[in-house]
């Protein structure tokens, strides 16, 4: 663990400090667009455009990079991402919003990509689960910490907008200074979603109700927050016990993950976010019920994510393994695009509380569906499946090919443990 934080501490410390002004930004425009007097479809389709940017990020910004240069696409990209921080509050009318959050979306895509591509790069190859670990703890800690941040100024003025920037500024001179020389950058040819389907119903079904259930999340939490009528302060606790029970619960339902049939991990984990959508649907108006169901609620959905991606992984042959990252995530990204959109229709229809009406809905679906599916087809046996790994569905199609490339290690290795084991018996 220390040789990898030796080798990429720049990287990972540029990475936080990303994550905080990024995860600043999210929150706060929940917050300033209900100041600024927009309505509930308003902010829907403004968080709705970061992922509809970072769909496209992630599917350009390999091209991109080929052309220009990771070094270039980063500077560039990064400075973009900064600009558009502190353009928020001088424009403040929801068409300009939309742009800067489409804008925003493609550029920290982008810029994933790079930074993945050079930790991948950064680390040997029996010390990439620890790298990608520590990735998505930095993640995970930047997020939350972002949240506290918002305690330090005015959602109305101008403070809150420019830490922000300033933090993204800064992320960028530990990597830009410390990085190795720029990586080869190869991607995978992309699986059909055809293919993908036909190995896998309930990891496609799943990664695109997931990313519903994601974008709605973390995109239009503050809304619902602010529209509810909870203080900064609260609204600030409410989104940082979201990130919280992402990164608590992570671990565990991994190690469940390779014990277990991951169809009824999936169905327990989507039944236990339908449950706690609907208590704090119901129960909401106690701030501690509150805190609670959005701990499950993001202990849930985020560990989903690299779930279904491991259950995808235990139907593909090895080669095609890296192949369908692609298209898998390309499903969950058209998911988290319509996210915001449905739930804010739900929210001007039902209220702050079609947010929760949303979530428990997408996630009572998932678990219907795992269930239904489970009486179409025999388990994969415990000892054939893919190892877990940590994924965050923030992640850029390189974090996830690296994903990939671990499970084929750990499958290939398995094997080779098998046959020695024949070999021994048999001599």
């Amino acid at each position: 663990m220390f040789q990898v934080i030796s080798a990429s501490w720049a990287l990972l410390f540029g990475m936080l400090l990303l994550m905080v002004g990024n995860g600043v930004q999210g929150t706060l425009l929940g917050i300033r667009g209900s100041i600024e007097g927009f309505s509930t479809f308003e902010m829907s389709i403004v968080m709705s455009a970061y992922f509809a940017g970072f769909l496209g990020g992630s599917r350009m910004a390999p091209e991109l990079i080929r052309r220009v240069g990771h070094i270039r696409v980063f500077a560039a990209l990064g400075s973009l991402v900064s600009a558009i921080l502190i353009l928020y509050p001088l424009l403040a009318q929801p068409l300009a919003w939309t742009i800067g959050r489409v804008l925003m979306g493609f550029c920290l895509s982008a810029v994933y990509v790079t930074a993945e591509s050079w930790l991948n790069d950064a680390v040997t190859n029996d010390r990439r689960g620890q790298a990608l670990s520590l990735y998505v703890i930095v993640q995970m800690a930047g997020m939350v910490s972002a949240q506290g941040l918002l305690l330090l100024g005015d959602p109305s003025g101008f403070v809150l907008f420019i830490i922000p920037s300033v933090l993204v500024s800064v992320s960028f001179a530990p990597i830009l200074l410390a990085v190795q020389p720029t990586p080869a950058f190869e991607t995978a040819k992309p699986m059909s979603l055809r293919q993908l389907w036909k190995t896998s119903q309930l990891g496609c079904v799943g990664l695109f109700l997931l990313g519903g259930v994601f974008s709605a999340l973390y995109g239009m939490a503050s809304v619902f927050a602010t529209q509810a009528g909870l203080a900064v302060a609260q609204i600030s606790a409410f989104i940082a016990t979201i990130y919280i029970g992402g990164m608590v619960m992570q671990y565990p339902i991994g190690w469940l993950s390779d014990r277990m049939d991951r169809r009824l991990l999936i169905l327990a984990l989507a039944a236990v976010g339908a449950v706690a959508s609907l208590l704090a649907m119901v129960m909401g108006q106690k701030y501690v019920t509150l805190l609670v169901a959005a701990f499950f609620i993001g202990g849930t959905s985020s560990p989903l994510y690299a779930l279904l991606l491991a259950y995808v992984n235990d139907h593909l042959e090895y080669d095609e393994m890296a192949g369908a990252s692609g298209g898998l995530i390309f499903v969950n990204g058209v998911g988290a695009v319509a996210g915001p959109l449905i739930t804010g229709g739900m929210m001007s229809i039902a209220g702050p509380q079609g947010f929760f009406l949303f979530l428990s809905i997408l996630c009572a679906a998932l678990a219907a569906y795992a269930f239904w599916r489970m009486t179409q087809s025999e388990a994969v046996p415990v000892d054939e499946t893919v190892s877990y790994a940590p994924v965050l569905p923030t992640a850029s199609p390189v974090a996830v090919e690296v994903a990939q490339e671990m499970f084929i290690e750990a499958a290939q290795e398995a094997d080779a443990e098998a046959v020695q084991e024949e070999a021994g018996q048999a001599g």
